[in-house]
């Protein structure tokens, strides 16, 4: 079972990433949501996450300011973190993954991307974990999902 935080300032956003993880196969654990990166940070020090999904652009803390944070402190630095943006700036992109996101993910997007990227990243950071989740035949959907 994996924690999984997401953050992004649209709670219709969040509730439709929430909705593709759902449909991913990937086992839930908690749930958790915030609506920017200094919300996030608080849930973090009440809750563990295994895997963080945000967005770039939000208030008072965005993405990555957030990414800055995670990956500065030794608690969290390690816990994976895939960004879920409309932000297409090639150079802010280079920077989230010099900062250390894991993965990518262009809005609108497809269930399937959530599903592949989320996957590949748990793989490669929980590989034991994995291992151990009985392969299941995830919903497939070829809906963009556009918010």
């Amino acid at each position: 079972m994996f924690n999984i935080l997401v953050v992004d300032d649209s709670e219709t956003m969040r509730a439709a990433i929430r909705k593709v993880v759902g449909m991913s196969g990937v086992p839930v654990g908690e749930f958790h949501e915030a609506g920017n990166g200094k919300e996030a940070m608080a849930v973090m020090e009440d809750a563990w996450v295994d895997v963080i999904l945000t967005d770039i652009n939000m208030p008072e803390m965005n993405g990555i300011e957030f990414l800055r944070r995670i990956k500065g402190d030794e608690v969290y630095s390690n816990i994976p973190v895939i960004i879920i943006t409309t932000e297409s700036s090639q150079a802010r992109m280079e920077e989230a993954e010099a900062l250390g996101a894991s993965g990518y993910v262009k809005k609108p997007f497809l269930p399937e991307t959530i599903k592949m990227i989320l996957t590949d990243v748990l793989e490669k950071a929980y590989a034991q974990r994995m291992k151990e989740i009985p392969a299941e035949a995830a919903p497939e959907s070829d809906e963009e999902m556009d918010f």
